[in-house]
C-alpha cells in the first residue's frame, strides 16, 4: 500500500494526488526487460498537494512546464533499476525534490554599484595603461619614423 509523500513538515502529497502506471522498461535488465513491467510513470495533480502555498504552486508549474501532460498533471518517469519498487521510490524522490525546490522563495536580486575606491582604482589603472602605451610611441614628427 502506498503512503503519502512527505515533502516537509507542513507540505505533503496525498496518495489521491498521485496516479501510478507501470510498463516495460528500456533500461537495464537483459532478457528480463521483455517480461517484467519495471518502468514507473507517476502523474501528480499539483492542485491536491496539501500545504503548498499558491506562489509555490506557480513556481512548481513554471519550473516543470516541460513535464506537464495534456491533462495538466506533472509526469515523473523512472526506469533506473530492474525493480519496480525501487523505480517507484526514485520517482517519489524526484517529486520531493521539485516540490522542495518550489517551496523555497527565490531571493530578489538588488542591483549594486561599485564602491568609490573601486571606481578610483579602475580610473587609476586606466590612466597608467594609457601612459604605458603612450611611452611606447616613437618620438618624432609623426610620419611613421
Amino acid at each position: 500500500m502506498m503512503r503519502p509523500i512527505e515533502v516537509s513538515e507542513f507540505v505533503r502529497v496525498p496518495i489521491e494526488a498521485v496516479t501510478v502506471s507501470v510498463s516495460r522498461s528500456s533500461g537495464p535488465g537483459g532478457q528480463n526487460v521483455n517480461k517484467v513491467s519495471s518502468k514507473v510513470d507517476v502523474r501528480l495533480d499539483v492542485s491536491k498537494i496539501v500545504g503548498l502555498h499558491p506562489e509555490a504552486c506557480e513556481r512548481l508549474l513554471l519550473a516543470c512546464k516541460s513535464r506537464i501532460d495534456a491533462n495538466g498533471f506533472l509526469q515523473f518517469i523512472s526506469q533506473k533499476t530492474r525493480d519496480q519498487a525501487q523505480n517507484l521510490d526514485d520517482a517519489f524522490e524526484k517529486i520531493r525534490f521539485v516540490v522542495r525546490a518550489a517551496i523555497v522563495r527565490p531571493i530578489k536580486r538588488r542591483p549594486t554599484r561599485p564602491g568609490r575606491g573601486a571606481v578610483q582604482r579602475r580610473l587609476t589603472d586606466k590612466k597608467e595603461a594609457g601612459e604605458r602605451k603612450a611611452s611606447r610611441k616613437k618620438s618624432g614628427n609623426g610620419d611613421g619614423d
